[in-house]
């Protein structure tokens, strides 16, 4: 049984989905939305697909939707999330939406609410956990081969320019270090974190943030706007009482540090994955798969509730850096 597709917003990340969708034998692109006509059509006519100028609009064209991409962007790349991805729920169709859920913590817990009342499948694009480093590294946390977990370090950080809103950096690229983090050891529940502004910068381009979980565990983010290409885009450290682990660019290396003894394990661009552009294709094609198995809402991967988490908790940090304090972080 193949599965019909509406992607909406078709900037370049709605293409990439659009794309991916496109090559899947499973999937086939029915409707897309945007509200910049000329958007619309080419990606119409790209895809074979009926344009849309909203999502209202399709639902009541009468066309048989079964998933969709909501790509839109917005304020902080999540402030045009909303009112399409609310209009896709009422619709009744599921949704993968693009991180940030929403940067506005009351209209996430609507779209949350709103998937769990209508019993639909609600996920959130937050691809880096879809690689194979990191699904071998989640089973070795998850069959005890590091022991009982003791400290999580994770360092994302790029070169980005933006200086659109103050907190721009934290809001925008942190759902993805802040999930990774989540995945491997749980909720968050305390936060104290220290914000600079990078050399001719307006915005808090440079964060440090610690953090203790609910299982006990400790951790510490890195993150900034202000990195070389040089720097790499993202090392994720899991230290346990047996053992540690570090991912190293998200998909290209992953090691296995016994503590006792001096046998490494060292494994690179495991199941052939090379870049991490590649996790786009991950990401869906899991989406996909999961739609195709009706899998329940509650056991989709990376679902909405993970990343209104994220969202919490990377606003429990702007707390703590503007109040100077350590703030619990508010479920």
């Amino acid at each position: 049984m193949g599965l019909n597709v509406a992607v909406v917003g078709l900037g370049g990340i709605g293409n990439n989905h659009a794309r991916i969708y496109n090559e899947h034998p499973d999937c086939e692109i029915v409707a897309v939305v945007d509200a910049i006509e000329e958007k619309a059509r080419q990606a119409a006519e790209t895809y074979g697909a009926q344009a849309f100028a909203t999502v209202e609009d399709m639902a009541s064209s009468g066309i048989h939707v079964d998933l969709s991409s909501m790509c839109t962007a917005g304020k902080e790349n999540g402030g045009d999330h909303y009112e399409p991805t609310m209009a896709l729920l009422r619709a009744g169709i599921p949704v993968l939406g693009e991180k940030p859920i929403s940067n506005e913590i009351p209209k996430a817990r609507e779209m949350v609410a709103l998937a769990k009342e209508k019993n639909l499948r609600y996920a959130i694009n937050l691809n880096h956990r879809f690689t194979p480093a990191a699904l071998r590294a989640r089973e070795w946390v998850d069959t005890g081969r590091l022991g009982e977990l003791n400290i999580v370090n994770m360092t994302m950080w790029i070169n980005n320019p933006n200086e659109s809103s103050p907190y721009f950096h934290m809001r925008a690229l942190h759902p993805h270090s802040i999930d990774v983090m989540r995945y491997f050891c749980g909720d968050v529940k305390k936060v104290q974190a220290f914000f600079k502004k990078g050399k001719g910068r307006q915005i808090w381009s440079n964060v440090q943030v610690n953090m203790q979980f609910e299982s006990g565990v400790v951790g510490h983010l890195t993150g900034s706007y202000d990195a070389g290409g040089s720097y790499g885009l993202e090392t994720c450290e899991v230290v346990g009482s047996d053992g540690r682990f570090v991912i190293r660019e998200a998909c290209q290396g992953l090691e296995f540090y016994p503590r006792f003894s001096m046998e490494v394990e060292r494994y690179d661009y495991l199941g052939g994955m090379m870049a991490f552009g590649e996790t786009f294709n991950s990401r869906i094609t899991r989406w996909v798969e999961q739609n195709l198995e009706q899998a329940a809402p509650e056991d989709i991967d990376a679902k909405a509730e993970d990343a209104l988490n994220a969202q919490l908790i990377i606003e429990a940090a702007i707390t703590s850096w503007e109040n100077d304090s350590v703030v619990t972080v508010q479920y």
